[in-house]
């Protein structure tokens, strides 16, 4: 072992503290979401699903506009590679996610990158950038305890939703779907510092209300991120080249 790596495992974070920091980041994702968690699994029920079937659900699809996308389309007479298309509109945004993360978890092992994927959610995609800008690794334990607690408040939530839903007659009523908007509004800002933040929020955010009121949904949330992502490519400074040798 060198000194340097001596001096590195001095310095890393216990894992049990790395876990903690990410858990901790995680409680306001659970409070917001909680809302959406219970709203699923009581729209589950009211669609023929059994309370085993919605908690099944949230624990392998782990997504929450998906499940509700399926909910909407489950039992209809629409052909399956329409539900399929639908559900790759909503969640298009996951490719950009995952290449993004990709460059973060590279050092993974395989098994280890398949779980982080899996778990990939807004919110984890928004904290392990934040995480990896300010220079600090972004590493499987850190990103467990963000990710397990949501997960396994998600997965309870459907399962109270199905079981007791029926006994809130409105959700919505309540105003609590409206944390979550909150609270990615919040994630938004924390990038406000990034060149050209402003322009591509903007456009994205028109972008995505046009396509909502002329295309319908799901199809604004994949085609609003198309609209940042092209005006990003188009404006985005081109880094100067370094002189080749021999001045050249």
């Amino acid at each position: 072992m060198t000194a340097q790596d001596a001096i590195d495992r001095g310095t890393q974070a216990p894992p049990l503290r790395d876990f903690l920091d990410g858990a901790r980041l995680c409680l306001p994702v659970i409070v917001s979401s909680a809302p959406f968690g219970i709203l699923f699994g009581a729209l589950a029920v009211d669609n023929g699903f059994s309370v085993f079937d919605a908690t099944l659900m949230s624990a392998t699809v782990f997504a929450g506009a998906s499940q509700m996308v399926g909910l909407e389309l489950f039992g209809q007479k629409v052909a399956p590679w329409l539900i399929i298309l639908s559900i790759f509109a909503v969640n298009f945004r996951h490719v950009l996610y995952s290449a993004s993360l990709g460059r973060r978890i590279g050092a993974w092992p395989k098994w280890q990158q398949a779980v982080g994927f899996f778990f990939l959610t807004d919110p984890q995609y928004a904290e392990s950038e934040k995480r990896a800008e300010a220079g600090r690794e972004v590493g499987f334990i850190w990103y467990l305890g963000l990710a397990l607690p949501l997960y396994l408040c998600w997965v309870i939530e459907a399962a109270l939703g199905a079981s007791f839903g029926k006994l809130i007659p409105d959700p919505h009523a309540l105003g609590l779907d409206f944390l979550l908007p909150i609270y990615f509004l919040g994630m938004v800002m924390d990038f406000r510092h990034r060149p050209l933040w402003g322009p591509i929020v903007l456009t994205s955010g028109v972008a995505s209300m046009l396509a909502f009121v002329f295309v319908g949904s799901p199809w604004h949330v994949g085609l609003g991120a198309l609209a940042g992502i092209a005006l990003a490519a188009v404006v985005a400074p081109v880094k100067p080249q370094p002189p080749e040798e021999g001045g050249r």
